[in-house]
């Protein structure tokens, strides 16, 4: 029995980079997979059709996540088309970088809006409609642990705030055998960050293993923490960045 047959997991930002190899782990693991993503639908179709040739079910939704109701009404819609749903990743998010002194007026909204508000809606959202035993994972960043040079205030800021949502999380949802946990990834091969790219070399600087790392281990570890044998972690934050916080 595959470790997550007859689970619905569903995927906010899965249709690319870290998100599409989570989703793909998802489905190779046995769930049926809802991918909710904003825009590229060429790339999320694309996905679909891949998924569509195993044995698990895809569903796409298609909305703008920074939006609270248009969200909601997304993991409403899933969970009604399979009438369940049991993990809920949290991909999608933003940077924005740069001098302190050029940051727009609006930048502290717009990031903490993406990387912080939505995943809390979500979380919210997927525990109104969860069993016992649901799964929330959050993926965010090294960066909220060491911040290794200029430029990165708001990013690794919102970052950070995601440590303390998943303890909260893990405490609130506890009694109910939700667990709440949270991945950051050091450098990723994805293509916001190619490990051939002009950043790459500067990336792998603070590396005990000096590579990138792949989507699909950072899909792998996602995995474990929504699996039955992952039932007693819960607000725990795991570091997959070869090296980069030792």
């Amino acid at each position: 029995m595959q470790a997550l047959e007859g689970k619905v997991a569903i995927v906010i930002g899965g249709s690319r980079g870290i998100g599409a190899a989570i989703s793909r782990r998802m489905a190779a693991d046995g769930a049926s997979v809802a991918i909710i993503f904003r825009s590229r639908t060429q790339e999320a179709e694309a996905l679909k059709s891949e998924l569509d040739g195993s044995s698990t079910s895809v569903h796409l939704a298609q909305t703008d996540v920074s939006d609270q109701r248009a969200l909601c009404e997304a993991i409403d819609e899933i969970a009604s088309h399979f009438g369940r749903m049991d993990v809920l990743v949290s991909v999608a998010g933003m940077a924005i970088v740069g001098p302190l002194e050029a940051y727009a007026d609006d930048a502290f909204d717009r990031i903490f809006a993406l990387n912080v508000r939505m995943p809390f809606i979500a979380a919210k959202k997927a525990a109104e409609l969860m069993a016992e035993g649901g799964r929330i994972i959050t993926i965010g960043s090294i960066v909220a642990d060491r911040m290794p040079g200029a430029g990165g205030t708001l990013y690794a800021a919102s970052k950070a705030a995601l440590g303390g949502m998943t303890r909260g999380l893990a405490r609130d949802l506890g009694e109910r055998g939700i667990t709440a946990n949270l991945v950051q990834p050091g450098p990723i091969d994805t293509e916001r960050n190619p490990a051939n790219g002009p950043n790459a070399a500067a990336n792998r600087t603070p590396l005990a293993i000096s590579r990138h790392g792949t989507p699909s281990e950072v899909a792998g570890l996602v995995a474990y923490l929504a699996s039955s044998e992952a039932g007693f972690i819960t607000g725990a934050t795991y570091n997959i960045d070869g090296g980069w916080s030792a």
